[in-house]
């Protein structure tokens, strides 16, 4: 049984698993949007929702704090400059996983995880053209219309 075993080793030692963590979380945050596995995706969640609610108060400590779990100069700096303003006013869950279907190696269920405030589109949903289209109807009635004319220029 699984009492209080809340965390997904996710078939890893902790050393291995803290590492791959820290690296998709970096990957998160300077690419905003990862593909992943859903397994993954949900131990990363856990993961870097606390660092982005750490990183809305900018100090010394706070900086330092989350550098120990990313340890990249580069997606701290990201996360404090970019990232944490545009989150200040949400009160939590800043990502969102969208499932994508099966791998096609081992049929390991995947998903993306993204940033909410930095991705409105989703995969496989596209936005809505602002070009008119036409439809068959319409095609069809000029169509109509031009043969009638020229029925009629015919006649005369």
């Amino acid at each position: 049984m699984r009492h209080n075993r809340t965390i997904n080793h996710l078939g890893r030692k902790s050393g291995h698993r803290k590492s791959m963590l820290a690296n998709m979380a970096c990957s998160l945050i300077l690419h905003k949007r990862i593909e992943t596995t859903v397994a993954k995706a949900k131990a990363l969640r856990e993961y870097v929702e606390p660092l982005i609610t750490k990183s809305k108060d900018d100090s010394t400590h706070s900086r330092r704090t989350v550098f120990a779990y990313l340890k990249q100069k580069e997606a701290v700096t990201e996360l404090f400059r970019n990232v944490a303003p545009k989150v200040a006013d949400r009160p939590g869950g800043y990502t969102r996983i969208i499932k994508t279907g099966f791998r096609q190696g081992d049929a390991a269920e995947m998903a993306f995880i993204e940033l909410v405030d930095f991705n409105d589109a989703t995969p496989g949903v596209e936005k809505a053209s602002s070009k008119k289209t036409s439809t068959r109807r319409s095609r069809k009635k000029t169509a109509e219309k031009t043969v009638e004319k020229a029925a009629e220029e015919k006649a005369e």
